[in-house]
């Protein structure tokens, strides 16, 4: 680490900009945490996927304990990615360069940038599908303009796309303050306030005629483990994008207790809750309608109430655009910004994530489950040994110390320069482990481990890593600072 006592070292353009300088500011507290994960939970996927695991024939207790174990392992991960990205105060690339060399850290970067491309794009046209029939609703008229067909989507499709698309790009190009502050009043509590709404209503529909404990389908006891397994592992697999780079929102934090706290609140307390109320909703379905429904969107469509169906309309194209606020947006901006930081700071990645996703047409990608299951579940199977490359380098061969000075140095003596900027002890734990979970993800042979495809990537990345660099292990059992480190050349302190 840089000495608080010498001179500052000057950091190379090619790697350094102001947005990706350790963070000037830190107001991120528990709150904000807290609400950064209700507006990635509080997403209709979510809801649909603990929904699906009642319909398939979990009995409803068990579905709580499933996504309960699988949350909390979330929240394990996230609270050590959450201690490197606070002790730098750097985003996720910067961080990646201890790892993987001060160029070669654009690897990782730019996997999670692809990913969370087609993500946000196919979520901005989900939403705009809610302003469609919102539309339609509220003017029945514009029902003769959703009828053609232009390069995939109708003229009323693409008015409510780029609507969506322009109001979350001015939202999202305001900067990281802003975004806090729109996800701290809008896009994590208003859901919560509709879906409470919408379970109480079904409670007393029903007369609270509810059960617990019954399985739809009749699973038996052995394949309910299984069920409950997988859904353990796909909990996990889901989280893992924004466990890669969970360093861009915790290096704001001012402490230790933050994001530990905030974490706590928002993720298996938070998304239990979230969970409890979608099964609930789901099995209320049951008794008012007469079939399970597993959609909050065709569930306010069924109470066939106008002010209902708009209420309910708006708040989840608000929920839909706080997941992409979170999980699609702020690490690609820095991911590209990463890139080429002489002409990309965090605004202008941004722009150019979501001008890249409209070029992707993400209605045809999301039509398409060949592209789906193989482009971006291959994605997928690299997430896990991304994670782990990561985790160990931090832990177990640095033990916490990174010299934040050498992060933004491209100086053959730098310490993260490794071999012309890329660490090959890095890259040859990645690509067998990311083969063998592509392998395990996508052929038909492997259907019964696919949804685990994860953890296999993690184990072999992780373990050849280790054994690759015992050599630069830190020595002597030194423990872990929870204190500041400080750098000169940002003419800042990253607080502990």
């Amino acid at each position: 680490m840089t000495s608080p006592t010498q001179g500052p070292a000057q950091p190379d353009p090619r790697l350094y900009n102001a947005d990706l300088a350790p963070a000037a500011e830190r107001k991120w507290g528990t709150y904000s945490i807290f609400a950064l994960w209700m507006s990635d939970t509080h997403a209709i996927s979510n809801y649909a996927f603990a929904a699906s695991l009642f319909v398939l024939g979990l009995p409803t207790w068990q579905v709580f304990l499933s996504l309960l174990a699988g949350i909390t392992i979330v929240h394990w991960f996230m609270n050590r990615m959450g201690h490197a990205g606070h002790r730098t105060g750097v985003p996720f690339p910067v961080l990646a360069r201890a790892s993987w060399g001060v160029y070669g850290a654009n690897i990782p970067a730019l996997i999670r940038a692809v990913m969370a491309v087609a993500w946000y794009g196919i979520q901005t046209w989900l939403a705009s599908e809610a302003v469609v029939l919102l539309g339609i609703q509220v003017a029945p008229g514009l029902a003769a303009y959703d009828h053609n067909s232009v390069l995939g989507l109708s003229t009323l499709g693409w008015i409510a796309f780029l609507l969506m698309w322009a109001l979350q790009a001015v939202l999202l190009t305001r900067g990281m303050e802003f975004i806090r502050k729109v996800q701290d009043f809008a896009t994590g509590p208003v859901v919560w306030l509709v879906m409470l709404v919408l379970a109480l209503w079904l409670v007393v529909k029903a007369g609270g005629d509810i059960s617990l404990t019954a399985s739809l389908t009749g699973l038996s006891g052995g394949e309910q483990l299984h069920q409950s397994l997988i859904a353990v592992s796909l909990t996990v697999a889901t989280f893992l994008t924004l466990v890669l780079n969970y360093a861009d929102f915790a290096r704001f934090t001012p402490d230790h207790r933050s994001y530990r706290r905030g974490n706590l609140l928002g993720l298996p307390v938070n998304f239990t809750a979230f969970a409890v109320v979608s099964v609930l909703m789901t099995a209320g379905t049951i008794s008012v309608f007469g079939e399970a429904i597993s959609d909050p969107v065709h569930v306010i469509a069924k109470i066939d109430n106008p002010v209902v169906t708009i209420v309910g309309a708006i708040s989840f194209v608000i929920a839909t655009v706080g997941i992409n606020v979170v999980a699609n947006f702020v690490s690609p901006a820095y991911d590209f910004a990463n890139l080429a930081p002489k002409h990309l700071n965090f605004k202008r990645g941004g722009m150019l994530t979501a001008v890249l996703a409209i070029v992707v047409m993400p209605w045809k990608l999301y039509s398409n489950p060949v592209v789906i299951q193989y482009f971006l579940g291959a994605l997928g199977a690299f997430l896990g040994p991304l994670v782990a490359i990561l985790l160990v380098d931090y832990y177990f061969v640095r033990r916490g110390h990174i010299d934040i000075d050498a992060l933004f140095s491209a100086e053959a003596s730098g310490e993260y320069h490794y071999r012309k900027g890329f660490n090959p002890e890095a890259i040859i734990a990645f690509v067998p482990a990311a083969a063998i979970a592509a392998v395990l993800a996508l052929m038909k042979g492997f259907a019964d481990v696919a949804p685990f495809s994860w953890v296999f990537g993690l184990a072999v990345a992780g373990a050849i890593y280790y054994v690759r660099t015992a050599k630069a292990r830190k020595g002597g059992g030194e423990p872990m600072e929870d204190g500041p480190i400080l750098s000169q050349r940002v003419g800042r302190t990253v607080s502990g």
